[in-house]
């Protein structure tokens, strides 16, 4: 008798689910022929000319600004940079970045081993035209489009550096931007492995540097996701999968269509089973990356080192659609093996304005490790050892969007032919005193957090009629204010000379240079390699001892 019940009511059930179904297609269908008929009787009868393909592309981003932000339609035309952003790591072109100051386009970065390195193109140089086209006022997009084109193809510059004119013809080629933009062993034989994106064949990059660094026989390894925005589920997976074993579930995808929940498991042996391991993260680390270091911190295989990750918990998937389009659309949400999910931004529940309201601390659920630790949802991966991330001051945060670091750096190169062993490099006092003395004339002023407290603070004086009471002690304190900030090149001193150091390592050494020179002042890296120094520090955090047995226990509210 159970039995039969239970029969009539699965029947029942997709009885329920075949009518709702029907339901959702026929306003699906009611709907589309009134938008239709909308749009045909707009851009036959207004009273102005319209454009029909604006028309549509305004409705069609309307409709999908009230879903989520990664929910996008692709035209045609935008096609290849999609698939730059989000599939493949390569495309025809130079190998070289550009910058824009003052409407003057300039290189900025040099790829080695590119078509422009090849030919002695240099940051710092002025691209007086491309193709006989003037760059002059040209935005980044027409640039692109300018400098990109078919392997094989030729490109015409003509360049300015220090004072001469040079004309240049490059042979495009087919530029691979890895997904590992750096591998290798630190000290204390330690390896090291930074991961940027997950686009197609991140997961055999991560192998091959892998087993470049099993090689070294290493004490340790570091997976560096910081800044990694993510990319493709499936490559996480391999990536995952480097360093577990087989038969083991990574992660769940789970759609409001049941064609949209898959299981993704371990289904090769791992190649770094019992390798120490460690996976750096930040506030920008996120998706294919949140699924890396949840999955790994959820099976008690490394330990997570920096700040809370960012909390995309969402899947997309393409669909093609008429004229070469296509949408790009978030079908589910994904779940690491304790069975949590850390998307931090409830989409479907918006405030008054239309902003998706955070997941509250409060409302966070405890999940448990493969091993007892105890994890909770939402709001990104909390890391088992948190680092305060680095931070700079409005000053040296100006100097740098003014461009006055790759000003600077570009005068360097010309004025020393090298620049010695780059791990180590470091600006003395006297570049310092020559970096000041390249400032004279040149704006770089602010406003600080201060001084727009103070504005703040003025303005509500002046609301509520107080303002002739304290003026006078207002401008005191303002004029205390300027005083401090003409000190500041001086406070500031060390950050700045590390971002100037940066510029100009990789004038020499290009990216994997400016890494290498940066490992010196890197807190993450550092936690990371005192980890595996430590005694049994590492097995401590992956066995729950103390203060690691509960990660990121959320924040009480009355």
């Amino acid at each position: 008798m159970k039995f039969r019940a239970l029969i009539i009511c699965g029947v029942a059930f997709l009885a329920l689910v075949g009518f709702s179904f029907k339901e959702d297609l026929f306003l699906v269908s009611k709907n589309m022929d009134i938008f239709a008929s909308l749009y045909k009787e707009i851009n036959i009868n207004y009273v102005e000319d319209t454009d029909p393909a604006t028309l549509m592309r305004s409705g069609i981003d309307s409709m999908l600004e009230g879903l989520d932000p990664y929910t996008e339609y692709v035209p045609e035309s935008e096609i290849e940079a999609y698939k730059l952003k989000y599939v493949s790591t390569q495309y025809g072109g130079i190998g070289a970045g550009t910058v824009s100051i003052d409407k003057k386009l300039y290189v900025n970065e040099v790829l080695e081993g590119n078509p422009a390195h090849k030919q002695d193109i240099r940051p710092g140089d002025l691209i007086v035209s491309i193709n006989d086209v003037a760059t002059f006022g040209k935005d980044r997009n027409q640039i692109s489009l300018l400098l990109r084109g078919p392997k094989g193809s030729p490109v015409k510059l003509k360049l300015e550096r220090a004072g001469q004119t040079l004309d240049k013809v490059v042979i495009r080629e087919e530029i691979k931007q890895g997904n590992v933009s750096y591998s290798g062993m630190l000290d204390s034989q330690i390896g090291y492995i930074k991961l940027d994106k997950f686009l197609e064949n991140s997961g055999q990059e991560v192998k091959d540097a892998l087993l470049a660094i099993n090689k070294q026989q290493p004490k340790g390894l570091i997976l560096d996701l910081r800044n990694n925005g993510g990319g493709i589920l499936q490559e996480a997976v391999k990536i995952v999968n480097l360093f577990v074993p087989e038969n083991l579930l990574i992660v769940v995808q789970k759609g409001r269509n049941p064609a949209k929940t898959v299981r993704y498991e371990s289904v090769t042996k791992p190649i770094a089973l019992n390798l120490p391991l460690v996976v750096l993260i930040n506030g920008s680390s996120a998706s294919a990356s949140e699924i890396v270091a949840g999955a790994l911190q959820d099976l008690d295989r490394a330990a997570i080192v920096g700040q809370r990750s960012y909390g995309k918990g969402l899947v997309q998937q393409a669909f093609n659609l008429p004229y070469n389009s296509l949408v790009k659309i978030t079908v589910a949400k994904y779940y690491t093996p304790s069975g949590r999910c850390i998307q931090a931004l409830d989409y479907g529940h918006k405030d008054q304005n239309g902003v998706a309201e955070k997941y509250a601390d409060s409302g966070m659920k405890a999940f448990s490790t493969k091993g007892g630790r105890t994890v909770y949802n939402g709001n990104g991966v909390y890391p088992d050892v948190v680092v305060a991330p680095s931070t700079y001051s409005a000053l040296t945060q100006t100097l740098s969007s003014n461009n006055l670091f790759f000003e600077f750096a570009n005068q360097y190169k010309q004025s020393h032919k090298e620049i010695g062993e780059v791990k180590s490099f470091r600006l003395n006092d006297s570049d310092y005193q020559s970096f000041l003395a390249s400032l004279k004339g040149k704006d770089y002023s602010y406003t600080s957090s201060s001084e727009k407290l103070l504005s703040k603070f003025t303005a509500e004086a002046e609301r509520e009629n107080r303002l002739s009471d304290i003026k006078a002690d207002l401008e005191a304190i303002r004029e205390k204010m300027e005083s401090a900030k003409k000190s500041e090149l001086a406070a500031h001193k060390q950050e700045i000379k590390q971002m100037l150091e940066t510029q100009i390592v990789s004038r020499y050494y290009f990216e994997k240079g400016r890494i290498e020179q940066a490992f010196q002042y890197d807190k993450e890296v550092s936690s990371a390699v005192k980890i595996f120094t430590a005694n049994a520090q590492l097995t401590n955090i992956l066995k729950g001892d103390g203060a690691h047995k509960t990660i990121g226990t959320p924040k009480k509210t009355d």
